[in-house]
Formats: C-alpha cells, sequence, structure tokens
C-alpha cells in the first residue's frame, strides 16, 4: 500500500526556498513532524498515512509557500512561528486560520500574515470594533498589525487618512526645545510607526503618502479640540499616556474612523503615582462591546527568537519579584 503523502509546487525554484540553505528549513519541518521529507524535482513528499501528519505537513508548507512565494524571503524564525502555530497537540487549529487573517495591502509586495492564534484574535478585532486595545510585550507584532491594518484601509480607500501619535515622555525635554518645525520634533517618536511602515510598502509610497497629507503625524497634545472623522488613527506607546490624556483621545473619535492603541503595560515611563491611561482604560472599558482588547505574550513575539527569549526571562523574573513582595 503506497503511504506516499505528496505536495507539487509550481517550479524547483520555489521548492529550493521552502526548503532553505543546505535544506535548513527541512530539517526542522522533519523534527517537528517526526517523519522525513523528500523532495524530487517540484514535488515534496512525506511516507506516512497518517492523515493527522498528512494535514499538518500541508498546513505547513502551504504557510510557508503563502509567506515566501512573494517575498522570496525564508528564515529560521519564519519556519519556527509557523511550526509552532496553527497545531494544537497535532490537530488543527480551526480558530486560527492565517490566510483568512493575511491583510492585503494595496501597492505592497506581499500579505501581512499573522504569526500567531493571538495575532489572527488582534486583526479580527480590528475588522469588527472601531476601537482596539492592544496591550503586549515589545516584538509582539501589535504596532505593526496596526500599521498594516491602516495602510490597507488608507490604500483600499476605506478611511481617507492616517493619524499617528504617542505620547512624549522622554528624558524630561519637552518638543519646544528640538529643533525643526512640529514634524520634525515628533518624527523621532514616530520612527517606530515609520519603520512598520517601510516593512510593508516602498518607502518612496510612504514618503509620498506623508507628503500628501494623507499621512498625518501628531503628538498627543495636539489632539485636543480635534474630531477624527474619516481616518486611521494609531496612538503607540500608550502606555505612558495619563488617564486624563486618554478619555481626551478616545473622546476625539469621529464618523467613520478607527482607533488602534497599542502599548506595553511592563514599560511605563511615567512617574510613580501617575496611573497608566492604557491600563485605566483597559480597566474600565472592558465591557463595552464594541472595544475590542487583545493581550499579547512573549509567546507572541516574532520579531527575533533571541527577543522572545529576552521577554520570556524578564516576565519569570517580574513574576518571582511579585512573589518575592507578597511574602
Amino acid at each position: 500500500m503506497n503511504s506516499e503523502y505528496t505536495i507539487v509546487l509550481s517550479d524547483g525554484d520555489l521548492l529550493s526556498r521552502v526548503c532553505g540553505t543546505n535544506d535548513s528549513n527541512l530539517k526542522l519541518i522533519e523534527k517537528h513532524i517526526g517523519v522525513p521529507v523528500f523532495t524530487r524535482g517540484n514535488e515534496i513528499s512525506i511516507d506516512e498515512d497518517d492523515p493527522h501528519i498528512q494535514q499538518e505537513f500541508k498546513f505547513i508548507i502551504d504557510r510557508i509557500v503563502d509567506e515566501i512565494s512573494d517575498s522570496g524571503e525564508s528564515s529560521s524564525d519564519l519556519i519556527h512561528s509557523i511550526l509552532n502555530t496553527g497545531f494544537v497537540r497535532g490537530v488543527l487549529d480551526t480558530d486560527f486560520d492565517a490566510g483568512r487573517y493575511a491583510i492585503s495591502i494595496p501597492g505592497a509586495t506581499r500579505k501581512i500574515y499573522p504569526k500567531t492564534r493571538n495575532q489572527s484574535e488582534l486583526i479580527k478585532a480590528f475588522r469588527k470594533n472601531d476601537i482596539v486595545f492592544a496591550e503586549g510585550p515589545a516584538g509582539s507584532g501589535k504596532t505593526f498589525l496596526a500599521v498594516a491594518e491602516a495602510l490597507s484601509l488608507v490604500l483600499s480607500k476605506k478611511v481617507n487618512s492616517i493619524v499617528l501619535t504617542r505620547p512624549v515622555v522622554e528624558a524630561g525635554e519637552s518638543l519646544g526645545f528640538l529643533p525643526g518645525d512640529l514634524e520634525d520634533k515628533i518624527n523621532p517618536y514616530l520612527r517606530p510607526l515609520y519603520d512598520s511602515m517601510s516593512a510593508c510598502l516602498p518607502r518612496e509610497i510612504v514618503h509620498k503618502l506623508t507628503e500628501n497629507g494623507i499621512i498625518e503625524v501628531a503628538p498627543l497634545a495636539y489632539m485636543r479640540g480635534r474630531t477624527l472623522n474619516n481616518c486611521a488613527v494609531i496612538l503607540d506607546e500608550a502606555q505612558n499616556t495619563t488617564a486624563e490624556q486618554m478619555k481626551m483621545f478616545l473622546t476625539r473619535m469621529g464618523e467613520n474612523s478607527k482607533l488602534f492603541i497599542t502599548g506595553d503595560t511592563t514599560q511605563i515611563d511615567l512617574p510613580k503615582r501617575i496611573t497608566s491611561g492604557l491600563v485605566h482604560a483597559m480597566r474600565i472599558l472592558g465591557e463595552i462591546p464594541e472595544i475590542s482588547m487583545v493581550r499579547l505574550s512573549g509567546d507572541d513575539v516574532v520579531r527575533f527568537s533571541l527577543v522572545r527569549k529576552i521577554v520570556q526571562a524578564y516576565s519569570v523574573n517580574e513574576q518571582l519579584n511579585e512573589q518575592e513582595v507578597r511574602k
């Protein structure tokens, strides 16, 4: 009885990218599913008749092809993130559908896929509600996915503009002491958002959108008195807002607008006696059905495997410190 299960790819070049340098990706896949993987021509196969293993093998190869067919990129971190998502104890996790929740951006070279179940939940929240809070550690994808969704909305003409804002609480300096006009003053604080945009679109397109006023930057203090209509607004580093600033920001919302609030409650730079606006808002607004709140963790860190280990180590240390305080 023939137990071989084969997936036919479009060409040998794609198969080569799937396999990785010196078949490094194949080795990771073999270790993960527990059976040998072999190739010939433009085919990749396993000699296994267990339908669960066949299903998982197909899921893995389909995800890799989806991720690299446009960009041509394949890395061990990408393969690890795919292998660690989608299946729970060898059974397909039907709540995690990377293809369903992929973000398509007109003009981009590739789709943006969620790498973890929580990331897919975040994208689902973006599409369901107009106000979304995303809290999680550095590298968990919260800001990148918010930027990708905002770009998708504006370039699909579902909104007219993107507004980027964040509180400024750096080293006691105020914007008035920084050189240049308002955009020059605030741009250094919004650099991570621009970096995320450049990862989604060619830099010249991002520059053109900014020049045309479709992408607007504004410090949080300058939002008072405005009504934000027909736009996607990203409030980054929201853990450094005060409760009053957060209330002011949320009440700026106008018609056909989306508010994406991102932050990391483990990196609050406010004075100790001041309550974080992000912490406060997530505590008192959690029962409003029109507002989504998604919490990401160290398991969602996909920026780089070493970053994941660093985040997890700090998390463990904080838990130990809390236990010592309680004693």
